[in-house]
């Protein structure tokens, strides 16, 4: 029986979920080079239109169509959402289907957006839209399907409240390996690139954060107490990872930075996620104290020793974060909060959750791992380079892409 309440406050979710793409244009755009700004922002707007037909088309049968308990994939009977009607009612809710269908649509969008971070200012765009439709059909409905479809991450007893393994580290693992695949921009390791609009970073942060509630909180699926629990433990995390970036960097460079606060607000949100709805508002905290000098250090240290060009650092804070996160939901899943009877985090005396949660860490990173590169060499072997020219990137590629330009007046140097 579908609940007006609880319609209305996922409906209202969907809608917050939505901005955190044009958010995330907002806080990549600000990162880049002023040459490449629409560009990179474009890159977002993009995969609001087509991976969201593409959600509509293919996308949610594969991952929430048929029975499919234990496969790979859903079916093929939900394609352009054939048989939904305003009265089908999603199993298990209280919700019109449509509405899910809508509010996890919102979640393909901005896990696609976060790979972008690791490869702008270099990808061809034309090349990044057929990747996107690829990974869309191979990865990520399929990844969707397995943990939150009732697939074989979920028959396992893993735990994903809203995004651990499908959102961040599908996305973040995937734009470390496209980025390898890519190469470098020009001059990587001897130039040093600025950010060239912090104010940009800050909006599109605000605006992720503000989607990010919902994200968490309605992933609860209803207007209840669980709902309110994940939205409080989804502030404490976050709140926290500004607190900690800014302590790090007063011990590592003498001087905080609000480019630094930014990222370790998102290293917050991030590493809640998969255990908002299932981890003490304590646990949230500790969450956000120990994931803060992971990325850190995976960001400003091991990038640089290992010499991977994430130009944005989706896999040091999605990729790196969503592990972190996936482990800190086996550590400390309360009793009270389990989803299933004994499944309950290591700290309380039980370690099958935190196996559980291992393993599909390690399935999600085999699937992606090979599909990226799968995906990513059939491009370039049929398409060709998956980059641009020389002159192309050294010019910009607003210009070079899109024959755009953001600052037109501006005639210095970038």
């Amino acid at each position: 029986m579908i609940d007006t309440g609880d319609t209305a406050f996922i409906i209202i979710c969907t809608a917050m979920v939505f901005i955190m793409t044009p958010g995330l244009a907002f806080f990549y755009g600000g990162m880049v080079r002023r040459k490449n700004v629409l560009n990179t922002m474009f890159m977002s707007l993009m995969v609001c239109g087509v991976a969201g037909l593409l959600w509509i088309v293919f996308g949610y049968s594969i991952a929430f169509g048929g029975s499919g308990e234990g496969a790979v994939i859903g079916g093929f009977d939900r394609l352009f959402l054939n048989g939904l009607t305003p009265d089908t009612v999603r199993d298990g809710t209280t919700l019109p289907e449509l509405a899910y269908v809508g509010f996890q649509g919102m979640f393909a969008l901005i896990t696609i957006a976060i790979i972008s971070g690791s490869v702008v200012e270099r990808m061809r765009f034309s090349r990044f839209v057929i990747f996107v439709i690829c990974w869309m059909a191979l990865v990520y409905a399929p990844l969707a399907h397995m943990v939150w479809g009732g697939g074989i991450i979920a028959q396992l007893g893993a735990l994903d409240f809203a995004g651990g393994d499908v959102v961040h580290i599908s996305s973040g693992v995937t734009g470390l390996v496209l980025c390898l695949l890519v190469g470098a921009r020009r001059g990587h390791g001897l130039l040093s690139y600025h950010p060239h609009n912090i104010p940009f970073v800050l909006l599109g942060t605000a605006l992720l954060w503000f989607g990010w509630f919902a994200f968490n909180a309605g992933s609860a699926l209803a207007a209840n107490g669980l709902a309110a629990h994940a939205f409080i433990t989804t502030f404490a995390a976050s709140a926290t990872g500004i607190c900690m970036w800014m302590l790090v960097e007063r011990i590592a460079t003498g001087k905080p930075t609000l480019m630094g606060a930014c990222t370790g607000c998102l290293a917050g949100l991030v590493v809640i996620t998969p255990g908002a709805g299932f981890v003490s508002v304590w646990a949230a905290v500790v969450e956000g104290i120990i994931v803060v000098p992971i990325v850190y250090f995976c960001i400003t240290k091991l990038k640089k020793r290992i010499g991977y060009d994430d130009a944005l650092d989706a896999f040091g804070c999605h990729g790196i974060g969503g592990i972190v996160g996936g482990i800190c939901t086996g550590l400390f899943t309360t009793p009270e909060l389990a989803a299933q009877e004994g499944m309950v985090g290591l700290i309380y005396g039980n370690g099958s959750l935190m196996l559980a949660q291992l393993e599909g860490i390690g399935i999600t990173l085999v699937l992606v791992v090979v599909a990226t590169l799968v995906i990513g060499g059939l491009i370039k072997l049929i398409g060709g380079d998956l980059r641009v020219g020389t002159k192309e990137e050294a010019n910009g590629l607003d210009r070079g892409e899109h024959n755009e330009s953001a600052y037109p007046a501006f005639q210095g140097l970038d």
